[in-house]
């Protein structure tokens, strides 16, 4: 624990980044969203076609 008297090294060439160069956070819930329903539906195309390819025509 600290007793308050111990000196703390500091670096003298920290420059604190500003909010106004940093680049816009994209909102990951709806890329996650957006991109976890484009395999849904690529998965879902694959099954389709091969429950198609499998499906016995001559009934």
């Amino acid at each position: 624990m600290s007793t308050g008297k111990e000196q703390l090294d500091v670096e003298d060439d920290f420059i604190p980044v500003e909010a106004d160069d940093a680049e816009p956070v994209v909102e990951v819930a709806k890329t996650n969203l957006s991109k976890r329903r484009t395999i849904d539906n690529l998965l879902e195309e694959r099954r389709l076609q091969k429950q198609l390819a499998d499906y016995d025509f001559d009934l």
